[in-house]
């Protein structure tokens, strides 16, 4: 059988199949499979939002709790992630702390838990002791011990509405405890959650406080969030302005009016007498500095004010 020789159009349709393939390949390993069970994603803007609007909690509880408690404390956002409600309870300690929130006006609850690493340390100072407990206590806490944190938890959930106030107003209420993470009921096991992980740290005592909010909450929130980035985005208006102004109105400055002559050494300095002459060679003509803060700002000269001296503004030194 003689040798058959292939055609222009047989090679080039071999040739186009082969790169097909080649780009199905390529196609194939940048598809990301779907997981079904998490229809509600939300978006990595939002999930950055929340990530600095948690720090400012974290910043502004640290405060909060080392006046409240009377010691020194350090709070640290740690994580913010998505996950599903089963493994977020799944990850938590058992036994220990949770307690159900409200988010009025909206509807649905949140989660706060508190590891016992940290709540019987607070407990103890609390109590009146030093917070240092000798041994490890991974007991359930008791119904008195939970209306002793009342008091802690009004300060925590105080500083949480301050932080989310940046996008809506939300009042946090306490509306349920559980020591069991199984047991709670709050969320279907595969609905999505916002999980905050903050770690605190009370002198040599550390321990985690975890927050779970609801995706669904956030993205409801989408829009909210999305004015606050372009309220930051944006440049400040006339009236922003003018609220700033009003603001620094009352401020204090230090001012004070600079001759910049020549330098001395020590020794000159301790020989001076009474009578000495000390030469500045600054000429009378030579503007004088104005410093505001330690800053140079104008330039002018020093002029009598009935009995005082006072200081004339003749241009203001610009920057370079």
């Amino acid at each position: 059988m003689p040798d058959r020789v292939l055609t222009q159009e047989e090679i080039d349709s071999i040739f186009r199949k082969l790169k097909q393939g080649e780009q199905e390949e390529e196609f194939a390993k940048n598809v990301l499979p779907y997981d079904f069970r998490r229809p509600d994603r939300i978006a990595k803007d939002q999930l950055r939002a929340i990530h600095i609007l948690h720090e400012n909690f974290a910043r502004s509880l640290a405060s909060s709790l080392a006046a409240y408690l009377r010691a020194f404390v350090t709070v640290n956002l740690v994580s913010v992630e998505q996950l599903s409600f089963v493994e977020f309870t799944q990850a938590l300690p058992s036994p220990t702390s949770l307690i159900s929130l409200g988010m009025k006006p909206y509807d649905g609850n949140a989660l706060l838990e508190m590891n016992p690493s940290l709540v019987f340390p607070i407990l103890e100072m609390l109590l009146g002791g030093s917070g240092k407990v000798a041994t490890k206590i991974s007991r359930e806490i008791t119904e008195i011990e939970q209306s002793i944190l009342e008091s802690l938890l009004r300060v925590i959930l105080h500083d949480l509405r301050l932080a989310w106030s940046s996008v809506t107003t939300m009042a946090f209420s306490i509306e349920g405890h559980e020591t069991e993470p199984a047991l709670l009921q709050l969320l279907a096991p595969n609905e999505a959650v916002i999980a905050i992980s903050i770690e605190v740290r009370i002198g040599e005592t550390a321990g985690i406080m975890n927050i779970g909010i609801p995706s669904t909450l956030v993205k409801m929130l989408r829009q909210k969030f999305d004015q606050q980035w372009s309220v930051r985005k944006t440049k400040a208006t006339e009236q922003e302005h003018a609220r700033v102004l009003h603001l620094l109105r009352p401020s204090a400055f230090h001012v004070d009016a600079r001759l910049h002559g020549p330098t001395v050494g020590v020794s000159t300095l301790l020989d001076l007498r009474e009578g000495d002459i000390l030469a500045l060679d600054y000429p009378v003509e030579r503007p004088v500095d104005f410093a505001v803060n330690g800053r140079l700002k104008y330039t002018g000269g020093i002029v009598a004010l009935g009995r005082k001296r006072a200081f004339q503004i003749r241009e203001p030194i610009t920057e370079s």
